[in-house]
């Protein structure tokens, strides 16, 4: 059951006056400047407006192409062309592709919520304990898609105020948005509680804040402070509130949402009374609480696949045996393909059919597969635990920020400040949950360059699929043509494509607004 409230997007028309006069009249039902932002409830709204952007096909969808199937963990074959052109094999050339401009889009109508609630709340009476609150997720949220900016355009317009037809905000450098939701997630972090009753589970705690301030710190290459950030989650107050689930697919699945290794989770919900084939069927508001991305990742014929696996993701997983001498439990719970059963094809179960029965090794896949053309679909966000088919809608929330990833960025940050040796006991929390030696029993004493190879590695059989990939290789500085070697597309690789460019659309109409270096 979801425990958290339903979103409402927020919309504040201005009414504007008519000729005559007996047209002249605001109708006090509908929402204005003048009569909205007077009430505690008044405020609940515009917060709850900021995470419905979550929900718009930018986010819920499109982001999961840029963040998954650009880097060299995923890959298209959709028979749409342009998304392999300009996600897959570095061709771009169309700087208004829609799967990119919605993104962008939502990320800026998310920033204009954000900053209505900052500009508006503080002048409302009401309990003062509650405005913090409020003000502190608009920080987080406002924070969180400045990130996703920084993360994939690096030089944006940073805006804080409620934007106006007026403006025409000229480029900040990526280090200064960067340095923006730094500060919004500090503010955060010293407004937000830790955590909430049961019906406001979901909504942004002092802990995500600190998790989001480490990960901007740790692409800014800012190692002692995102140390600083993380160690409250890992040796302050949040050790008492988050912890590894026992079982790794629980991440990933409904019936375990919001469980004790989530720090920050998109909340999804499909409206159980419909018929689950459309984005809005049977909501009264029109509206898609969900997430589309499940049938566009979903093997054919269930789902598009517009974007599927790399097969050496799955080796990743086979180069240790537990310590039982089993198989790494985690690769059936990131992907399905022709051993998600470690019995094999005929075990493997594909929405309710064997991987054999449905002649997948037909299928034209991944062309460094080496040993077979048997495709490799990532698992993690479908419904095939509940479900034989999938739908534009679906209420698996997405877990974005997950303790295993506070653990392993905290390894990453004491290493590359020369602590390796006490590197390694966060690293072994990981590996423990998954059944493998420790990595201080299987590889004691590697030095500080070795230990982060063994990083990449972990952070791979961890976080495989989870959108995460691409940052960790900017982060690594380890985007060059070389990766070619297990992901063809990066053959066409260049550094100009370290950030999209701008969208066309907005320097068409705003002078102000510089394009990306080398586009």
């Amino acid at each position: 059951m979801k425990k958290f409230i339903i979103f409402t997007i927020l919309t504040l028309p201005v009414i504007f006056s008519a000729c005559k006069k007996d047209l002249e009249i605001d109708n006090p039902n509908n929402p204005t400047i003048n009569n909205f932002w007077k009430t505690a409830t008044d405020a609940q709204t515009g917060v709850n407006s900021i995470y419905s952007t979550f929900h718009r096909v930018g986010f819920c969808r499109n982001q999961f192409f840029m963040t998954i199937v650009r880097s060299d963990e995923g890959f298209s074959t959709s028979p749409n062309s342009t998304l392999i052109n300009n996600f897959d094999v570095f061709n771009v050339t169309n700087y208004n592709l829609w799967e990119a401009t919605t993104v962008w889009y939502d990320l800026y109508m998310g920033i204009n919520r954000a900053n209505q609630v900052l500009d508006n709340v503080p002048n409302i009476s009401m309990d003062n304990t509650l405005k913090a609150q409020y003000l502190g997720e608009a920080k987080f949220l406002r924070g969180f898609f400045y990130y996703y900016l920084a993360t994939l355009w690096g030089n944006v317009p940073v805006l804080l105020k409620t934007s106006t037809p007026t403006d025409y905000p000229g480029t900040t450098q990526q280090a200064d948005v960067y340095a923006q939701a730094e500060k919004d997630f500090t503010d955060a972090a010293a407004a937000l509680p830790e955590t909430y009753d049961g019906a406001n589970v979901g909504r942004a705690t002092k802990g995500a804040a600190y998790g989001m301030l480490g990960k901007c710190y740790m692409q800014m290459h800012d190692y002692a402070k995102a140390q600083q950030a993380f160690d409250w989650l890992i040796n302050g107050n949040g050790k008492n509130i988050y912890r590894l689930v026992t079982n790794y697919r629980d991440n990933f699945v409904e019936a375990s949402e919001n469980n004790t290794e989530s720090v920050f989770e998109i909340q999804n919900a499909v409206n159980t009374t419909d018929n689950h084939d459309d984005d809005t069927q049977g909501n009264s508001d029109n509206l898609n609480y969900g997430t589309s991305i499940p049938p566009f990742f979903a093997p054919r014929p269930i789902g598009f696949t517009d974007g599927q696996a790399r097969r050496w993701c799955v080796w990743e997983f086979l180069v240790e045996k537990t310590n039982s001498g089993g198989r790494d439990p985690r690769v059936d719970a990131s992907f399905l393909y022709d051993s998600t059963d470690v019995r094999g094809p005929d075990f493997s179960m594909i929405y309710g059919q064997s991987f054999s029965s449905r002649n997948y090794s037909n299928v034209s896949g991944d062309p460094i597969a080496v040993a077979t053309t048997h495709t490799v679909y990532f698992r993690k966000f479908l419904d095939d635990a509940i479900i034989n088919y999938e739908y534009f809608h679906s209420g698996n929330n997405y877990r974005y920020l997950r303790y295993a990833d506070i653990l392993l960025l905290y390894a990453e940050a004491l290493n590359a400040q020369g602590q390796t040796t006490q590197a390694y006991a966060y690293v072994d929390k990981v590996r423990a949950r998954a059944g493998l030696p420790t990595l201080s029993t299987a590889k004691p004493g590697l030095s500080q360059s070795q230990f982060l190879a063994q990083l990449k590695h972990e952070r791979v059989t961890e976080l495989c699929g989870e959108g995460h990939r691409w940052e960790d290789l900017v982060r690594w500085g380890d985007l060059s043509t070389a990766l070619a070697a297990r992901d063809a597309g990066f053959a066409n690789y260049q550094d100009k494509y370290a950030l999209l460019p701008i969208p066309q659309y907005d320097r068409d109409v705003n002078p102000n607004l510089k394009q990306n270096p080398g586009w």
